[in-house]
């Protein structure tokens, strides 16, 4: 059989690229005119398996040579797929070279080719990568590929009933003869005809248009967006469409404009806005935080101070137009602002007014929330934020007369403070409670507290905001003075908000008014009983003084005469005896402490100190030559000066005298007979002890010990009969360990100087507790 892409049964059993049947048209037209090919199916049943034999053989229609017959006919085994049973004859020129392995390279290679070609790693649908996005797209890329995968592997897969096969296509169409293959197909051991050829492509591809993914239901459920309905401005409900139309025009080319600053829109803006009015019929406004955040309420406000209409918005900008009958004049617009501020003040006092009856919203969010202000004072007319209008707090009084903290009192089985799960939920419970007060005064705050504990009847929490723009605010002065005088539990503060829970033990007036009658009831009946038993104590007298005595248990007179004693003792103590107790508590306290962290300091000063000793057993001194070689004091002299005047040095460092040092020394005696090193120790018994150390180890003699500029100079001389080591010293520590001991040296000494501070500290506890324990007894 040919080992041509026409047919998939076949093919991928010989070409390492995949069927593609958008390809057939422009194969066949790049072959070769003169030559065509046939092919030629053979299938037998034996043992109730099917093997199948193709052949495949060219034919020249020019010219038929009998040499080419025999070597056409030839075939030979080729590989087979994992699913044929029968064996593949094919013609050697056939075969195409195939690779044993396949490498990452290769299939590297396959991908980068397959975008072109067809080829490439035939697995990439399942093991490839998905790339580009997570989640819902990349299980759907996933499954796609499962999918073409699975699509592949149908068409790969031989069916074993052929009687069943269905092709879309004739083969005859293939070599465009139809008339010859005909003739070859008549040889043929069982015929096919073109009936059986039609494969329903189309209703296969609609079938897998039509699949879903897993989790996919028949349900199309749209969520859309929704969009902020447009709301209708008093500008395009009053003014008409061709003159809105040239007010906006000369609005967008307006370059000078009002700035509004955090403060809001106050009597200077509004005066600027008026003085641009007298000589232009639009004034534009340019807002600062926090009104830029919502142009809606900021032009609300600007319309109602300025008495205006905004007739053009861009961003941050406003045009506000002054209107037909606009009337100049300082005292019409400062009229207009003074408006505004008793409108708000009339609001507390529930008459009607314009703007009372325009706050109302259709938001049952906005009622409720209007409804549980309304009474509490007036509202903040230059509120930026969405309605309701919060309550101005410093429109309040700033002193009410016989204010008092309430009477507070936590219910059975319960505490007054909170837990911080409780404080969690709190605070996320406030977060879309609307914004009861707005404050900007840091004292005199019992009008807004009154405010507060009002509220604290219908909702349990109060949020307070802190006015943009107000000089000298302090957040935490205003929320320690609210809850000395609410008595509520702080949940937030920063400098934006403020958030007061009334607390577990908040009593509401009317029942603190009850528990304070029931109180006044008992004790009332306690005095009527009391009454009852001095009566009846008169009527039957007993001279017995012990049976007398015993009528006084279980009254109330004994009652009070316990507490009453309570008291005495109570006050019998000085505040002298208090303090003294109170400083007592507070030395031994701090004496504890002081005794635990010096233990820990010693245990720490043991474990370094072993670590010390380990390092210093890894290193001793050499056994020295019996043999020493000497020098004359005029020899020592002249070396002396030789090693003053030499450039070349070798400096010690934290680590001391190790192994390199050592070597370093033996290197600068190859080339000179004398080397100077010099050490930055300042003891000068460290610096004889380097010294001698140095003097042993390297083997050389010791001339001098000099001070210097950049330290303590040791110039050691090689010797007359210096012979340079072969081995390195083995007693000595590498560079890393005398690191570590320098480390530990500095460790323990450290240590130990904390440990006497400690110590010290102690001993002065100690003493001062004798000393007040002694004025105690006194």
């Amino acid at each position: 059989m040919s080992a041509s892409p026409f047919l998939p049964n076949f093919s991928n059993a010989i070409t390492p690229f995949p069927y593609n049947p958008n390809k057939i048209q422009s194969a066949f037209v790049l072959s070769a005119p003169s030559t065509y090919s046939f092919i030629t199916f053979c299938s037998s049943v034996a043992n109730g398996s099917n093997s199948t034999q193709i052949e495949h053989e060219n034919r020249d229609s020019r010219k038929e040579s009998p040499e080419h017959i025999p070597h056409s006919r030839s075939t030979i085994k080729a590989p087979t797929a994992p699913w044929m049973n029968g064996p593949l004859l094919v013609k050697p020129s056939e075969i195409l070279e195939s690779r044993k392995t396949w490498t990452r390279k290769h299939f590297a290679a396959g991908r980068n080719d397959g975008e072109h070609t067809g080829g490439g790693n035939p697995d990439v649908d399942l093991t490839g990568k998905v790339g580009g996005a997570r989640g819902k797209v990349a299980m759907k890329k996933i499954y796609k590929g499962i999918e073409k995968l699975q699509d592949t592997q149908n068409i790969d897969e031989p069916e074993k009933n052929l009687e069943n096969l269905k092709f879309k296509f004739a083969p005859g169409v293939l070599w465009g003869d139809k008339g010859e293959v005909e003739e070859n197909t008549k040889e043929a051991q069982w015929n096919l005809k073109i009936d059986d050829f039609d494969l329903p492509f189309g209703e296969a591809e609609n079938e897998a248009k039509s699949k879903k993914m897993p989790w996919e239901s028949d349900e199309i459920v749209v969520v859309r967006r929704v969009q902020k309905e447009k709301v209708v401005t008093s500008a395009e409900s009053s003014l008409d469409p061709v003159l809105l139309e040239r007010l906006r025009e000369e609005a967008a080319l307006i370059r000078k404009w009002v700035k509004v600053k955090k403060a809001g829109v106050t009597q200077s803006v509004v005066d600027q806005v008026h003085l641009f009015w007298r000589n232009n019929e639009l004034a534009s406004v340019n807002f600062d935080l926090p009104l830029c955040r919502n142009m809606d309420r900021a032009r609300e406000i600007i319309e109602m101070k300025t008495g205006g209409l905004v007739v053009w918005s861009n961003k941050e900008f406003l045009a506000v137009y002054r209107g037909c009958n606009y009337k100049s004049g300082p005292k019409h617009f400062r009229n207009i602002y003074r408006n505004t501020t008793a409108i708000a003040q009339e609001s507390c006092d529930g008459r009607d007014s314009e703007w009372e009856s325009s706050i109302h919203m259709t938001s049952l969010y906005e009622r409720e929330a209007d409804r549980l202000l309304d009474g509490l004072g007036p509202r903040f007319v230059d509120w930026w934020m969405q309605k309701p209008l919060p309550v101005d707090g410093d429109l309040l009084p700033e002193v009410i007369p016989g204010f008092k903290t309430p009477f507070r009192l936590s219910p059975p089985s319960t505490r007054a403070k909170i837990t911080d799960n409780e404080l969690t939920y709190l605070r996320k419970l406030a977060r879309p409670l609307p914004t009861h007060f707005v404050l900007g005064r840091n004292r005199n705050l019992q009008g807004l507290a009154a405010a507060i504990l009002k509220l604290w009847e219908k909702c349990h929490i109060a949020k307070i905001a802190v006015k943009w723009g107000v000089q000298n605010t302090d957040n935490e002065q205003m929320a320690n003075e609210l809850k000395d005088l609410t008595g509520g539990v702080l949940l937030l503060r920063n400098k934006f908000l403020i958030i007061l829970y009334r607390g577990n033990d908040f009593l509401p007036p009317e029942v603190a008014k009850l528990v304070a009658e029931r109180e006044m009831e008992l004790t009332k009946c306690q005095l009527e009983e009391e009454a009852a038993r001095l009566k009846a104590r008169e009527i039957f007298s007993i001279t017995d003084e012990n049976l007398n005595n015993s009528g006084f248990i279980g009254t109330l007179s004994e009652f009070h005469s316990i507490h009453s004693e309570i008291s005495k003792e109570k006050k019998g103590e000085t505040e002298f005896q208090v303090e003294v107790e109170a400083e007592k508590e507070r030395l031994e306290k701090e004496l504890k402490n002081q005794e635990r962290k010096l233990s820990i300091l010693k245990k720490k000063i043991e474990k370094s100190a072993k670590v010390l000793d380990k390092l210093k057993n890894e290193s001793s001194f050499s056994e020295q030559d019996p043999d020493v070689e000497t020098i004359s004091e005029e020899e020592r002299e002249l070396l002396r000066e030789m090693g003053l005047k030499s450039d070349s040095c070798l400096v010690l460092g934290r680590r001391g005298v190790y192994d390199g040092v050592i070597e370093g020394m033996h290197q600068h005696w190859k080339h000179r007979e004398i080397v100077k090193v010099i050490t930055m120790q300042k003891k000068l018994s460290r610096v004889l002890y380097t010294a001698k150390f140095v003097e042993a180890e390297s083997g050389g003699i010791l001339v001098s010990i000099l001070k210097l500029k950049e330290g303590h100079a040791i110039i050691v001389y090689r010797g007359k009969n210096y012979k340079r080591p072969k081995l390195a010293s083995i007693n000595l520590l590498n560079k890393r360990e005398a690191l570590s001991k320098s480390v530990e040296i500095q460790r323990l000494g450290s240590l130990k100087f904390f440990a006497s501070l400690r110590q010290q500290a102690i001993g002065d506890l100690r003493r001062k507790l004798a000393e007040l324990l002694e004025k105690k007894g006194h």
